[in-house]
């Protein structure tokens, strides 16, 4: 039977090994985005980021400014001081993160689910949170200093956020 054990799991080992897809299938999430973000820098500016995955990273101070992100994951993920103006953040995954200080000016963040994350004192002039699912409390904090119309949709940020 032991012998059996081991030559079944010594060709499952070898059939996981030939089909590249089965290693990625289980590996942690948390390391499939350190992985896929080797090359992350302070300076992502401008660049194509569609759908990566930023798991409790500490991205505080990155200059995420006129980048891509669209169906990109932020996971218990540290954005403070972060610069996201002008960037496109279309439905966009950001679940418990820290976007304090982080400029948002110009940024879209449609259909977004944003839920416990945190914007204190985030820069929102002309952001675009239509369809953004945000908690109520940081919904009524954004609405307090919503101001500005975002250039490519033309909506106003607090008719993005439902202000009332």
């Amino acid at each position: 039977m032991r012998r059996f054990l081991l030559s079944a799991t010594a060709m499952l080992l070898v059939l996981l090994l030939q089909w590249p897809g089965a290693a990625a299938a289980i590996t942690a999430p948390e390391l499939r985005g350190a992985k896929s973000m080797q090359d992350l820098s302070s300076d992502m500016h401008g660049r194509n980021l569609q759908q990566k995955e930023f798991l409790k990273m500490d991205l505080e101070g990155t200059d995420f400014s006129g980048s891509d992100l669209r169906g990109s994951v932020f996971n218990t993920t540290q954005l403070q001081d972060s610069n996201f103006s002008g960037a496109d953040l279309r439905d966009v995954v950001a679940f418990c993160s820290r976007f304090d200080r982080a400029d948002l000016s110009q940024a879209r963040l449609d259909n977004g689910m944003l839920l416990q994350s945190k914007f204190t004192d985030a820069q929102i002039d002309g952001a675009d949170f239509t369809n953004a699912v945000l908690d109520q409390p940081q919904i009524k904090q954004l609405c307090a200093r919503a101001s500005g119309v975002n250039e490519q949709s033309g909506l106003s940020t607090a008719d993005s956020l439902g202000c009332g």
